[in-house]
Parts: structure tokens; C-alpha cells; sequence
């Protein structure tokens, strides 16, 4: 879902930071390119409007942003730390033939995530969250949109 300025504004309020032209341009960046972007894509995609914004105000930007938990981390089989935007319960397809990460949603398998660890109840542990990625290659097509 393509978001405005405003709605960024808002989350950066919502969540006591300040509102800088930065912060910005690297949320607006990570929902425009909506691919799980490696932070080499993400400083590409913002030095178009932002040519002037430093490689470290970046990670500096990225690593508040994940600190705040306004984005989050995503892992690959290849190491390569990626960066997703969407902050609603969903897990991830990922396909090691092309390296594409795809974001699915499926309300069924989350609540029998819960069902079952509800019944296991894992000494010691409190679940605050769970994601899935489920590793695999897409036969005949390069992904789940072609």
C-alpha cells in the first residue's frame, strides 16, 4: 500500500522521534521499493531526490528505525541483512534461485501458530511475536506474480 508523507510524519511522531528530512526519504524509500531492500538499494533509491545524504546517516537512520521497531530485519539464505516495512503480522516467501523475498499474509496458518504454541508452552519463554519464512523456488516462473 503506497503511503504519504503524513502517514510517516505521523509514525515518527507516534513514536517520540524527531522529523527529519532523513527519516523520511529512507521510510518513503522502503515502502516505494516494497522488495525487502538491502540498505545498498535503499541509499541508490534515496541518493535520486537526496544525493547529498551520507552512506553512515543511513545505517544511523535504519538502526533507530529498527530500534523504535518502525521497520524490521529480514534474513536471507546468502547472509545479506534486508529491510521490510510492513509492520503487520505476516511471514515470507523466499525463493534461492532469484533471491526475491515476497511478504505473505494467511490469517489460517497464524492462528494455528498460536494454537499450538498456546498448547506447548515452552518453559520460561513468553512468545512475543513469530514469523515464517519459508525457503523454496518457484517452479516454471520466476515468482508468485508472473
Amino acid at each position: 500500500m503506497k503511503k504519504d508523507v503524513t502517514y510517516y510524519k505521523a509514525i515518527l511522531e507516534r513514536n517520540g522521534l524527531r522529523i527529519t528530512p532523513q527519516r523520511l526519504a529512507i521510510l518513503e524509500s522502503i515502502n516505494r521499493l516494497n522488495n525487502h531492500p538491502r540498505a545498498e538499494q535503499i541509499i541508490a533509491d534515496i541518493r535520486r531526490n537526496h544525493p547529498n545524504i551520507a552512506t553512515g546517516t543511513v545505517y544511523k537512520v535504519l538502526d533507530t528505525l529498527l530500534e523504535n521497531k518502525l521497520i524490521r530485519k529480514v534474513h536471507t539464505e546468502t547472509g545479506v541483512m534486508r529491510y521490510d516495512g510492513i509492520l503487520e503480522q505476516h511471514h515470507h516467501l523466499y525463493c534461492r534461485e532469484t533471491d526475491k523475498i515476497e511478504d505473505y499474509m494467511n490469517a489460517e496458518l497464524d492462528g494455528m501458530l498460536q494454537e499450538f504454541f498456546n498448547r506447548m508452552k515452552i518453559p520460561g519463554f513468553e512468545i512475543e511475536d513469530f514469523k515464517l519464512q519459508i525457503n523454496g523456488k518457484y517452479k516454471g516462473r520466476k515468482n508468485r506474480n508472473e
